[in-house]
């Protein structure tokens, strides 16, 4: 049987970012004719993709010595358990990620797909470069699907500040704090009351320990099903990633194709997804790789500069998703690294 197939691993459930990206890619990839399996044993199989890392080696063993291509490809690292106490078993379990995620950029992949150019950085820092080609790809998005409101349902009288994350916990409490820092700042830097709306999985003794301007309203959401993601970035005047040293936050680029402006500190991948026109990045002021509470002062300035033009903002916002996020040109990228000639890509 002629190979026709490309092989991804770990077969992945939910509605997490890896298994978000999955279920596009096998979509985009079946609209160009390219079918996807997930047992590299498969006889049709002519590439593997390895989303992050597999515990299942022998699986890579046979594809290393049946010549079938493996490209991996790299969100970010965990740092988080080694600045403050996250239990005993996350702690291993963060170290034993990495450690497979190493293992298997050194000795098994044949290329690598970073997230982002900071995502690449990082592993070159702090594992090493290694002579295998990469690249770097977006994540990409449906910018049918996420596309700015034809009516306003942004609120008039109140302005509504919108953070999306996965999670805070395991550390990222943190991200969860700059938040609230930011909104209790915004009432008196633009006049208005302010609600924060906070999608994720949260601690719920978290709660209990903020506390808010009075012109601060905090609607805590839990984590919101993919499919209503997009009316509730219309629904909003800007966005906050909240997550430090973010590698490419899905979140981020949906909003954008809503038209969502962002307001955001420059950690991680940001100022590069954000651009000149996906809103306003500024610097964090303090040491944010050892969780330092940030200088919010420029933040909130930038969030009024927005505010005033928004418009201008949203519109640039929904370009930058043009340019650079369709999940079309995602998908092509990807074909073209596993089932190409990997010599133009740089070592």
């Amino acid at each position: 049987m002629a190979k026709s197939s490309i092989c991804i691993l770990p077969k992945l459930k939910g509605a997490g970012g890896p298994s978000s990206f999955q279920s596009k890619l096998i979509k985009g990839l079946g609209e160009i004719g390219i079918s996807v399996n997930h047992d590299p044993r498969d006889p049709s199989t002519s590439a593997l993709l390895i989303i992050g890392g597999t515990r299942k080696f022998d699986d890579l063993v046979y594809a290393k010595h049946s010549g079938i291509r493996i490209v991996q490809r790299l969100d970010g690292m965990n740092w988080l358990h080694k600045k403050k106490f996250t239990g005993i078993k996350h702690y291993i379990r963060s170290e034993r990620m990495n450690l497979q995620l190493s293992f298997t950029r050194r000795m098994f992949a044949d290329a690598v797909v970073y997230q982002s150019n900071f995502t690449r950085d990082w592993w070159h820092t702090v594992y090493g470069s290694l002579k295998t080609p990469h690249t770097v790809i977006y994540n990409g998005v449906d910018l049918d699907t996420f596309s700015p409101a034809k009516i306003n349902s942004r609120p008039i009288n109140t302005i509504r500040l919108l953070v999306v994350e996965g999670s805070f916990k395991g550390g990222h409490e943190r991200d969860l704090l700059n938040a609230v820092e930011l909104a209790n700042h915004l009432p008196d830097q633009v006049g208005k009351p302010v609600e924060l709306l906070i999608a994720g999985n949260l601690p719920e003794s978290m709660k209990t320990l903020i506390t808010t301007h009075p012109l601060v309203t905090i609607n805590w959401l839990g984590l919101v099903p993919h499919e209503e993601i997009p009316e509730l970035d219309r629904s909003a005047h800007i966005l906050f990633p909240a997550e430090i040293n973010a590698a490419c936050p899905n979140s981020l680029i949906e909003a954008l194709g809503c038209g969502l402006p962002v307001v955001s500190y420059a950690t991680g991948s940001l100022p590069e997804l954000i651009g000149e026109n996906g809103g306003i990045v500024v610097p964090y002021g303090r040491d944010y790789w050892n969780l330092e509470p940030p200088k919010v002062e420029a933040l909130a300035k930038a969030a009024q500069q927005i505010i005033d033009d928004l418009p201008a903002f949203r519109s640039s916002a929904r370009t930058r998703a043009e340019d650079l996020f369709s999940v079309e040109s995602m998908v092509e990228k990807y074909r073209q690294i596993l089932l190409d000639d990997l010599n133009t890509y740089p070592a």
